[in-house]
């Protein structure tokens, strides 16, 4: 069995994610832009998999948009994205709130009609290994 473990930005929350995932999609739909404040959302999907709180599960907090199945968990002290359970059957775990890595490759793309027009360049950005000098 698999074991993943993860935590906030700040060190508050940490946690252990006993299981295999059985998805692993990127949403570009409007509602996962503004909640990252990216041109997607990196989640990972399972029906089996079982999360444990290790430490700070009073620090998280969720939000559901109103008439929308959009959800999400966050530490309320840095505001980092965490696993929130939904349906109480599917466990959706941000992908970089992962401490250990991920090796499962995306399953696909989702609402790529709502794609961010900017997302297309990004093959042509420089890249660099640090902050630029």
């Amino acid at each position: 069995m698999t074991t993943h473990r993860g935590s906030c930005l700040c060190g508050t929350v940490r946690f252990e994610i006993k299981g295999e995932f059985d998805s692993f999609f990127l949403c570009h739909c409007k509602h996962c832009q503004k909640d990252t404040g990216s041109a997607h959302a990196a989640n990972l999907f399972s029906q089996s998999a079982k999360l444990n709180w290790q430490a700070g599960q009073e620090a998280v907090t969720s939000f559901t948009l109103p008439q929308s199945r959009h959800s999400k968990s966050f530490c309320k002290h840095c505001g980092s994205a965490l696993p929130n359970t939904q349906n109480e059957a599917l466990l959706v775990v941000p992908a970089g709130c992962l401490d250990t890595e991920v090796k499962v490759k995306p399953t696909g793309h989702l609402f790529t009609s709502s794609r961010a027009t900017w997302e297309a360049k990004l093959s042509n950005a420089p890249e660099y290994e640090g902050l630029p000098e």
